[in-house]
């Protein structure tokens, strides 16, 4: 009996070590950082939106384009996560569309999901943005982009919004992401509440399409993917490790590594 006590005892002081070490000291880190710098005294009326100038070419692009960015959150929520959108843009338009969830007006009634046009690489409150993927071609990505929109329409979370652990911004990509996993869409760990799956689900496909997921209710699970590597979901903070490019990933700090691919056309 003594034997076994120890025995539970050395195991529950190794996990809450391996906690510590994996998920509370990087937040640590991560919020030290944040409150560190300027970006806490933002005014959002005043904040930048306009483009961070990672596209340079939109005068010139004919062909259909499908691009998912990622900043950090406004405020104090940039110490945690980033903010996730879609900005897409048919061939013939001359203007890009960008799909993202916001919360301001659900609490008065309104629609989380947003779908219009914007700036595809604005900053986001004055957080620059990350490009994540880049898609362009011909018939094919218009088709693409089309099921964007069929797949927004389904969205059964687009009257609720809960800035942890979800339904919120990364929900709503990760799930259209998994209805086009053509994307190959690879979410950062910082984004949080792309493990909550839509309507209670508990199995699913990884947001990148090339591995699954286990989740409950966005805080505790587990995803095994090409794309993301391993990662595990402890109380909506996601940890692991991204095998190729290789890259060690943490909750508040992001990636540490080789930098990601934002793949470009190698379906």
């Amino acid at each position: 009996m003594i034997i076994v006590l120890r025995t539970g005892f050395k195991w529950l002081l190794r996990s809450l070590v391996f906690v510590v070490l994996v998920f509370f000291i990087p937040v640590g880190c991560a919020l030290t950082s944040h409150w560190s710098g300027d970006e806490r005294h933002a005014d959002w009326r005043t904040a930048r939106l306009d483009s961070a100038g990672l596209l340079t070419d939109v005068p010139g692009i004919d062909e259909a384009v499908i691009q998912v960015y990622a900043a950090r959150a406004f405020r104090w929520r940039g110490a945690f996560g980033v903010h996730s959108w879609i900005a897409v843009k048919p061939r013939g338009s001359e203007h890009f569309t960008r799909f993202e969830v916001m919360g301001f007006n659900v609490a008065r009634g309104g629609e989380a999901v947003r779908i219009a046009r914007g700036v595809p690489d604005g900053y986001w409150y004055g957080n620059p943005p990350v490009l994540l993927r880049d898609l362009r071609g011909g018939e094919e990505v218009d088709a693409l982009i089309e099921r964007l929109y069929q797949a927004a329409e389904g969205y059964s979370h687009n009257h609720e919004y809960r800035i942890w652990p979800g339904p919120n911004s990364n929900t709503f990509i990760a799930y259209l992401a998994r209805e086009v996993p053509e994307l190959r869409v690879n979410l950062p760990p910082t984004a949080i509440g792309k493990d909550y799956l839509p309507d209670g689900g508990i199995f699913a496909k990884a947001p990148s399409g090339t591995g699954i997921q286990l989740s409950l209710a966005g805080l505790f699970g587990v995803l095994l993917a090409r794309e993301e590597g391993l990662e595990i979901n402890f109380l909506g903070l996601n940890a692991g490790v991204d095998f190729w490019p290789l890259a060690l990933n943490l909750p508040g700090i992001g990636r540490i590594g080789m930098p990601v691919h934002a793949p470009l056309n190698d379906n």
